[in-house]
């Protein structure tokens, strides 16, 4: 078997049997190219199939001299995805990467900004521009819905369903599920729609995409963060905002003033509920107020 062949096997793997997204597909196999360029430029020839621990110990010894804890880690991590795919297909019985450890890392703690913050944020677009309409509805989108920036980019007109206050979203693996919205934000959606957004004719393949650029095209996950990233500057605040960041303030916000949390797991369409337990470490308050509220010998 060549490389290229189990690579593309893989994606195949990841994109239908696992249901990933292009985004997530690349980080996956972004390590496995990195392997096989290693293994090409030191003319070392050997397959898929047949390659050993030490072989793979000494690529990601050479690799991770330029790369932080957390990003060995990950580089680690994707290699034992791709040889246990291996294993599955019945192409390997080993894991060559099974023994390595992945550097310790401490958990990294979710970016926040305050309800001011985010206000002042919003306060810096010019609302006078039919884009400024545009950008305010999609930062009160990201807040009020708890959305990753490709569930923003992707959210249909058909997926809003205003009358019972959710909109349904389309989020990793292609699961669905359905967040709640508040009126504020739908009347911001509203007026979009209907001021702005008719204005502008939409590329067939994006009749139905709620946000859309000039040339009515979808928007990319990279103008998304332009945006903010222009925003922020211009509010002055010295902070590394990103799209997440809305995401992560969306759900601390919401544990800070008493949400419970699996209902926050619901609403952030996170798989298990140790995901969402990242957040318990944001406003450790939270299990004071609980033991306070709820212990019978409180």
């Amino acid at each position: 078997m060549k490389w290229q062949n189990a690579l593309q096997d893989y994606i195949t793997y990841l994109k239908i049997e696992r249901g990933l997204s292009i985004n997530s597909i690349e980080s996956y196999t972004r390590d496995i190219k990195k392997l096989i360029f290693y293994l090409e430029n030191h003319e070392i020839i050997i397959s898929p199939i047949k390659i050993g621990e030490e072989l793979v110990q000494q690529f990601i010894y050479h690799v991770s001299k330029e790369l932080n804890a957390r990003s060995q880690s990950r580089l680690i991590s994707g290699l034992k995805s791709f040889f246990n795919y291996l294993i599955f297909e019945d192409y390997r019985k080993d894991n060559p990467v099974e023994l390595i450890e992945s550097p310790r890392i401490g958990r990294k703690l979710p970016d926040t900004i305050s309800t001011k913050e985010i206000d002042l944020i919003i306060a810096q677009i010019d609302l006078s521009k039919p884009q400024g309409e545009r950008n305010r509805t999609i930062i009160e989108t990201l807040y009020s819905c708890g959305l990753r920036v490709t569930e923003l980019i992707t959210l249909k007109i058909s997926d809003l369903f205003f009358e019972e206050g959710f909109v349904r979203v389309i989020g990793k693996g292609n699961k669905q599920r359905f967040v709640p919205i508040n009126i504020q934000t739908q009347k911001y959606i509203l007026f979009y729609i209907k001021d702005i957004r008719t204005h502008i004719k939409p590329v067939k393949e994006f009749a139905d995409t709620l946000f859309l650029n000039r040339r009515g095209k979808q928007l990319t996950r990279n103008m998304i963060f332009m945006i903010i990233k222009d925003l922020t500057l211009k509010a002055g605040i010295d902070k590394k905002i990103s799209p997440h960041t809305f995401r992560h303030s969306f759900a601390t916000h919401l544990l800070e003033n008493g949400a419970d949390l699996r209902a926050i797991q619901q609403m952030l369409g996170h798989e298990s509920i140790t995901t969402t337990e990242i957040y318990m470490h944001v406003d450790r308050s939270y299990l004071k107020d609980v033991m306070e509220q709820f212990h019978p010998r409180k």
